[in-house]
């Protein structure tokens, strides 16, 4: 495929770009593309981070309306791309209420369990870790989400315009899509995935394989209840508040144990270099969606190269994204200035010598082995994993802390 015009900034430009250049990839089509309210780019990342105010997290983290009772920061898009990498945001809480500091730096301990644990079982965390998927008590007969639960509308109204939901809507459509309606939770991870602006393989899946107990033999249970306490009022809207189908607790327990993936028990993860690794002269930095800032290590290391990010045409075509998810990352690649393909990375970067900080995901793993990897920068690590147990994020949040 030729290389692409670089994005432009501005946000009605951008979208245009995105819509004439990736709009058939995308899961509405090129007419329907759409944009976040969270902005694309270092410079929103930036901030973003530089205006963190903690005060109140704990206590507030879970709200979900109305919005300004809400404490959830919005930096992790920023997190999932790189542009703010974990031991910065961590470094940025230290002056929070400690009891708000211990709360936040738990939920990015969170991202770096995802990503300890996708590095190691890799496509396998799309499996059932420990139990098998939850069995409903009572039949279900709706659509798993039902747009005429007004917690329900509320929430995918949010998800699919603009791209991002507090942690507590998370849960609650991963407990109705499969602990309620009996639903395979890897379809509703997908589905949310693909509009996501922080969507990862690593954080996504783990957090449903959480919430349906998939993961740790308990099932989260959603109701009426956690709606009434956490966006109080939002049932007397409903058509249904009188007849409510979540009224009361799901009567459903976790599924069987069953064999978990290899190395979940313990064993070595690829956690990439400790320092470069270099083998001759780049001619190339390599950019991946998992490291875009301005800090990226490869980056800062070879300043005066070209750099170039590859759109994977064959990936975005089997996964159909939402079109908000690109206008992030184009944002993000028109303030980097980086040249931009389409097509199939390992074909884009054929004949270069690139340098490229490793990236702790399967397809990373999978390409650079084909290419001409001519320096390999560290990954940014909060804590580089051993090789441990991973079976629950308890017990080796206490081996790390």
């Amino acid at each position: 495929m030729p290389r692409l015009p670089s994005p432009p900034t501005g946000r009605p430009a951008v979208l245009d770009w995105v819509r004439t250049h990736l709009g058939h990839l995308t899961v509405e089509g090129p007419g329907d593309v759409a944009a976040s309210a969270v902005r694309g780019g270092q410079s929103a990342a930036d901030a973003a981070l530089a205006g963190l105010d903690l005060t109140g997290y704990a206590a507030r983290r879970n709200e979900v309306a109305p919005e300004h009772r809400r404490g959830a920061t919005r930096l992790s898009p920023y997190i999932r791309h790189g542009l703010l990498p974990l031991p910065a945001v961590w470094a940025a809480a230290k002056d929070a209420p400690a009891r708000d500091r211990s709360k936040f730096r738990d939920e990015l301990l969170w991202q770096e369990y995802a990503r300890h644990l996708y590095a190691r079982v890799g496509r396998a965390n799309g499996e059932h870790l420990r139990f098998g998927a939850p069995v409903p008590a009572q039949p279900w007969t709706r659509e798993p989400w039902p747009e005429e639960m007004a917690c329900v509308a509320a929430t995918t109204g949010e998800l699919h315009e603009d791209g991002w939901l507090v942690n507590q809507t998370r849960m609650w459509l991963a407990s109705q899509w499969s602990v309620r309606a009996g639903a395979d939770w890897r379809e509703g991870a997908h589905e949310m995935y693909r509009h996501l602006l922080d969507g990862s393989a690593a954080a996504n899946r783990l957090g449903w394989q959480w919430a349906v107990g998939t993961g740790t033999g308990k099932v989260y249970g959603f109701s009426r209840w956690q709606v009434e306490k956490r966006a109080p009022g939002l049932c007397g809207t409903c058509a249904l508040k009188d007849a409510c189908p979540v009224q009361d607790w799901p009567e459903t327990d976790a599924g069987p144990r069953v064999e978990p993936p290899e190395g979940l028990a313990g064993g070595p993860t690829d956690a990439g270099p400790k320092r470069p690794e270099v083998q001759g002269d780049p001619d190339t930095v390599w950019l991946t969606a998992e490291s875009l800032g301005d800090t990226d290590p490869a980056l800062a290391a070879h300043p005066d190269l070209p750099a170039v990010f590859v759109f994977d045409e064959p990936l975005l075509r089997r996964l159909r994204l939402s079109g908000k998810r690109l206008v992030f990352l184009a944002e993000t690649l028109a303030e980097l200035g980086c040249d931009v393909h389409l097509g199939d990375p390992v074909a884009e970067l054929a004949g270069r010598r690139v340098a490229v900080t490793f990236a702790p995901v399967p397809g990373f793993a999978r390409r650079s082995a084909r290419l001409d990897v001519a320096a390999l920068h560290p990954w940014p690590w909060l804590r580089r994993p051993g090789s441990g147990s991973l079976r629950s994020f308890s017990a080796w949040v206490r081996t790390v802390r």
